[in-house]
C-alpha cells in the first residue's frame, strides 16, 4: 500500500547548509529528512523527523498527510487512519487525506468509514484517484454481507472461506482474522485458530476480542479453568463485550449441571443424574468434547439402569464428537456383550486394541471372539431348556422330556412340513444330549471350542441311537409309538 508523500525530496547532497531561523523552516527542514528516508524505505527512521516537523507545526495538513503515508507503510493503520483524518479536519480540500482515509479503513475492515471518504472524494470529482479502492470495497461489502449470512446460519465453513477472500484484499485486517479465529474454534480446527489470536496478540497483547478466541478454543478443549480466567480477563478489558459475556454465562451453566450431575450419580440418584446430564447437553451444541463426557455419563447412568440399547445409543453419540474416546468404546463394546452383540463387541474391542493393546484389551478382545463362536454355534443347554449350571441328572431329565415330544413317530399323522420340523428338533435334542452327557465335550464345548475340531463332529451322533441307548438303560416302563423311525421300537417309559 505504498503511498507517495506530499513535497519534492530533496537529494542530502543538494541540501545547502542553511540553519533554519524559524519554527516553520525548521519543521519544514525535518519534513525533507523524513521524505529521505521514506525514499530509501526507511520507514522507521523518517517517522523521528516527521514527529518533530509536527511538533514544530501542529496546524499543518501535510505534516500529518507524510506521517500518515509513513504509518501506513508500517502497517500502522490506526495510527495513519487518525492522522489523516486530521489532515483533512487542518484542510478539508486535502485530497490525499481523504485518499488515506479510505485505504487505511479498508484495511482496518471498516468499511462505513472507507464508503464515506470514497463518497467525499466523488463530490470533490477526485473519484479517479481511488478506484483500485472502491472495487475492493465492493468486493468486501459482498463478501462480508455473504459472512454475515452463513454466521446466522452456523454455517461457518462458509464464513472462514468469505473471511479469506476479505484477508486476500486486507491482509492485515484485525477483524477479519479474529472471525475468521472464532469460526476455526466454532469447527473444532483449535490449533489454526490459537494461532491467529496469538499473532494478534503479539502485536496487540490487550486485543479483547483474540482472548475471546482463546478462550473459546480452551473452552472446547475442555480446559474450563483457564477459559474462565480468558473470559473474566476480556471482560475487565471490554465489559461490554457480548459474546464474552454469553459464553461465559454457558460454559459456568454447563460446569454447574455437569458437577450437579455427577454428585447424583455418586449418591446413586441414577434418573436426577440422567436429567441432569441431558439438560447440559442442550447447552452447548458445540463444545464436542465436553459433550462426548456428557455422553459417556448418560450410557454409565443408562448401564446401571439397565437400559442397555439406550447405553449403546449414548456412547456412539460420545463417539461421533470424539472418535478416540476409549471409554465410550470400553462402554459400548460391554454393552453390546450384554445385549448378546457379539459381532458388534468384537468391532469394539478390535477398535480398542489398535489404540491401546494392552494385556486387558486383548483378553477383552479375545472374550467377545469366543462369545462370537458360540453365538454362532447351536445353544445345546437352549434345545434342552436348561440353563448352564444344570447337573448330570436335570440333564438326563430335560432330554427324556424333549425327546419324547420331538420324536417323528408322535408325529407320523402331521403334514410333510411339520414331521420335517419335528425331525430336525429330535436331532438337535439328540446332539445336545450326546455332547452335555459327556464330561470331556461338554467342557469343550463350554469353553468356545469348535465341535467338529475332535471326534469325528457332530457328524458321529446319532439321534435314534442316543435315544434307543438312552431308553434301554433303565431309565422307564416299556412303550411303543407304533410305526418307526427310521422304524418302530419299543421303549419304556418312567
Amino acid at each position: 500500500m505504498a503511498d507517495v508523500v506530499d513535497d519534492v525530496i530533496m537529494d542530502i547532497e543538494d541540501k545547502d547548509d542553511i540553519i533554519p531561523t524559524s519554527p516553520e523552516e525548521l519543521a519544514e527542514s525535518k519534513k525533507e529528512h523524513g521524505n529521505e528516508f521514506y525514499k530509501i524505505k526507511q520507514y522507521h527512521s523518517a517517522l523521528p523527523f516527521y514527529n518533530e516537523a509536527i511538533s514544530l507545526c501542529p496546524e499543518t495538513a501535510a505534516y500529518y498527510g507524510n506521517r500518515s503515508a509513513c504509518l501506513m507503510m508500517l502497517n500502522r493503520f490506526r495510527d495513519a487512519l487518525e492522522d489523516a483524518r486530521k489532515a483533512v479536519q487542518l484542510d478539508p480540500t486535502f485530497v490525499k487525506g481523504y485518499v488515506r482515509i479510505a485505504k487505511c479503513a479498508i484495511a482496518l475492515g471498516d468499511l462505513v468509514t472507507a464508503e464515506s471518504s470514497i463518497k467525499t472524494l466523488e463530490l470533490m470529482n477526485e473519484a479517479k484517484s481511488v478506484v483500485g479502492e472502491i472495487r475492493v470495497l465492493q468486493k468486501l461489502q459482498q463478501y462480508e454481507s455473504e459472512a454475515q449470512k452463513a454466521y446466522d446460519k452456523k454455517d461457518f465453513r462458509k464464513v472462514v472461506y468469505c473471511m479469506d477472500r476479505c484477508l486476500d484484499e486486507a491482509p492485515t485486517c484485525p477483524r477479519y482474522k479474529i472471525t475468521k479465529a472464532e469460526c476455526l474454534a466454532f469447527l473444532g480446527r483449535y490449533a489454526e485458530s490459537q494461532e491467529i489470536a496469538n499473532s494478534i496478540l503479539h502485536l496487540d497483547k490487550g486485543n479483547a476480542d483474540a482472548i475471546y478466541v482463546r478462550g473459546i478454543c480452551l473452552f472446547y478443549e475442555d480446559n474450563i479453568d483457564s477459559a474462565f480466567s480468558h473470559f473474566q480477563q476480556v471482560l475487565r478489558l471490554a465489559p461490554d463485550h457480548a459474546k464474552a459475556m454469553e459464553i461465559y454465562k454457558r460454559a459456568k451453566l454447563l460446569k454447574k449441571k455437569k458437577e450437579e450431575g455427577n454428585e447424583a450419580y455418586k449418591n446413586c440418584r441414577f434418573q436426577e443424574a440422567l436429567n441432569l446430564y441431558s439438560e447440559a447437553l442442550n447447552i452447548d451444541p458445540l463444545n464436542k468434547k465436553t459433550n462426548a463426557k456428557l455422553h459417556f455419563n448418560k450410557a454409565t447412568v443408562l448401564s446401571r439402569l439397565n437400559k442397555l440399547r439406550e447405553a449403546v445409543d449414548d456412547c456412539t453419540a460420545a463417539l461421533k464428537l470424539d472418535d478416540t474416546y476409549m471409554k465410550a468404546l470400553l462402554r459400548r463394546a460391554k454393552c453390546y456383550m450384554d445385549l448378546g452383540e457379539f459381532e458388534e463387541a468384537v468391532k469394539d474391542y478390535e477398535r480398542i486394541n489398535k489404540m491401546d493393546k494392552s494385556r486387558e484389551n486383548r483378553r477383552l478382545l479375545q472374550e467377545a471372539k469366543t462369545a462370537l463362536k458360540r453365538s454362532k454355534r447351536k445353544d445345546y443347554y437352549k434345545i434342552l431348556g436348561i440353563d448352564r449350571n444344570a447337573t448330570e441328572d436335570e440333564i438326563k431329565k430335560a432330554y427324556r422330556k424333549r425327546a419324547l415330544i420331538h420324536h417323528p413317530d408322535r408325529h407320523a399323522n402331521a403334514t410333510d412340513g411339520e414331521k420335517k420340523e419335528q425331525e430336525k428338533k429330535f436331532k438337535e435334542v439328540g446332539e445336545a444330549y450326546g455332547i452335555l452327557s459327556d464330561p470331556t465335550k461338554k467342557c469343550r464345548y463350554d469353553s468356545g471350542q469348535d465341535m467338529d475340531d475332535f471326534d469325528g463332529g457332530m457328524s458321529d451322533i446319532d439321534p435314534s441311537q442316543v435315544f434307543q441307548t438312552f431308553f434301554s438303560n433303565g431309565h422307564g416302563a416299556e412303550f411303543s409309538f407304533g410305526g418307526g423311525f427310521p422304524s418302530g421300537f419299543s421303549f419304556h417309559v418312567g
